[in-house]
């Protein structure tokens, strides 16, 4: 199993801070604001995408999927053993076992999510017996940032009275 090279702290905080300003313009759209980009192991985006669950009507527009399958398409492979996905909010049960299944590397997330979160929040699929792939799980890259981002969105939600 090929690890991805290990990218440094400048360039996490890099596109983090590139995927949360993603993330900002999607949520004025009225999408959850989050956003995910696959880095190749030298670093280069393969895979860029942001929530598209209500634009869409997609039950499947999470901003992981979107940015996996992008990778997919562009590498035509669907293992991903040597490269890191950021994304601003650590991801759901459905987008980490996509991930394990798709062998990801490493997952880097901003916020974490103890409510739906699947990579170390109320549960943790990368560490599941069931996981056939050792993946490993970094949380906390601007974080702050993150959380208040996705804090504003949600009271603004639901000071407008919408569901989500």
């Amino acid at each position: 199993m090929t690890k991805p090279n290990p990218l440094s702290p400048e360039t996490l905080e890099f596109w983090m801070a590139r995927l949360l300003r993603h993330g900002e313009r999607v949520g004025q759209q009225g999408e959850i604001p989050v956003a995910a980009a696959v880095l190749s192991g030298s670093g280069h985006c393969i895979g860029w995408g942001s929530n598209s669950r209500h634009l869409g009507n997609d039950p499947l527009g999470h901003a992981e999927l979107t940015a996996l399958g992008q990778a997919a398409r562009l590498r035509s492979d669907w293992r991903f053993n040597d490269c890191t996905l950021l994304v601003t909010l650590e991801p759901c049960p459905m987008c980490a076992g996509a991930l394990v299944q798709a062998r990801m590397g490493r997952v880097v997330f901003a916020a974490g999510d103890s409510k739906r979160g699947a990579l170390g929040g109320c549960l943790d699929l990368a560490k599941s017996p069931s996981a056939h792939h050792a993946m490993e799980v970094v949380g906390g890259i601007c974080q702050e940032l993150a959380e208040e981002q996705l804090g504003a969105w949600f009271k603004q939600r639901r000071q407008l009275g919408r569901s989500l």
